[in-house]
């Protein structure tokens, strides 16, 4: 099969061989593609926006055949999204229902409504669902961490781990689970913030699932933290670039495997903020980071000293 575009290049679409196909033209950055958008992990900068339009085919005045297949199986939903929904005033054409018809609907969604779950475990399942939906919409995640986050509560209700266990805690275990195994990078604390339960609970059914399940949850890279600590912190580019440089450096040396990632990156930027006269308090820092103030003092303390032995 061919691998060349089946048309002609124009003298504008040539590709740019001078900038490389896996790294940002801004920063030097890793670029990652999400739903055909390809954006830097580190600034954020979006190189190529998706330009195909896949919201189906568009419909004219004189279309006759307006059938369709309805919308995509989601994991979203308890009933993944095949559940029919009643409608309240209007019928498919628009029309206005009269008031004995829109009494009648009204009885129908009723029953549809006691209806709607076979047994207490789909009720559960659409409670966790739902807090899902809102904690991914209050951490400002995309659609597809609330379906992986949807598929893993599912997946933990079928090995009945959820048994004399919290419902609001396996959900906010399950979103903070797809952070760990995806490039979201949101802590435990933020988590926790948005969750109907306190840290430790989240903790502790995060813990379970990882046992029960083995999560596939890669070690988290400083990194990874540093430019939503660079926005909180309002520093500046050249800042952010020393910060993120003294964290891969210590990744290469191995030298914070197996410490806090947001604690970590906290102390490169500390560092960094020192050396270019940026003003910063460690206690601004540290809320920035979920973390204490001795934790960022001391990974400060850690980089600063062997920042010169991870240079070579």
């Amino acid at each position: 099969m061919a691998t060349t575009d089946p048309y002609q290049r124009d003298f504008d679409e040539q590709p740019d061989e001078s900038i490389p196909a896996d790294e940002c033209p801004e920063c030097d950055g890793r670029l990652a593609t999400d739903g055909g958008e390809t954006r830097c992990t580190d600034c954020g900068l979006v190189v190529e926006a998706c330009r195909l339009d896949r919201r189906g085919p568009r419909t004219f005045d004189d279309d006759t055949d307006r059938r369709r297949t309805g919308a995509p199986i989601t994991e979203a939903r308890h009933d993944r999204g095949l559940s029919t929904e009643i409608g309240h005033t209007t019928d498919a054409n628009g029309n206005q229902l009269s008031d004995r018809k829109q009494r009648q609907l009204a009885r129908l969604r009723r029953e549809h409504t006691r209806a709607k779950w076979r047994s207490k475990a789909e009720r559960n399942l659409a409670h966790g669902c739902t807090e899902i939906a809102r904690m991914v919409g209050a951490l400002g995640l995309d659609h597809q961490h609330r379906e992986q986050a949807s598929a893993l509560f599912r997946s933990a209700q079928n090995e009945e781990l959820l048994h004399v266990r919290s419902i609001e805690a396996f959900a906010a275990a399950a979103v903070y689970a797809v952070c760990r195994c995806t490039t979201a990078t949101r802590t435990l604390g933020e988590v926790a913030a948005v969750a109907q339960v306190d840290r430790d609970r989240v903790a502790n059914a995060y813990a379970v699932c990882n046992d029960d399940l083995g999560l596939l949850a890669p070690p988290q890279r400083p990194r990874e933290y540093l430019p939503g600590l660079a926005s909180a912190m309002d520093v500046p580019t050249e800042t952010e670039s020393q910060a993120r440089s003294l964290a891969e450096r210590a990744w290469d040396a191995e030298a914070s495997i197996g410490t806090h990632p947001a604690g970590f990156a906290a102390g490169c930027l500390a560092v960094a903020c020192r050396d270019h006269g940026v003003d910063i308090t460690q206690l601004d820092l540290a809320a920035a980071a979920d973390v204490s103030p001795v934790t960022v003092r001391d990974h400060r303390d850690t980089v600063a000293a062997n920042r010169a032995a991870w240079a070579r």
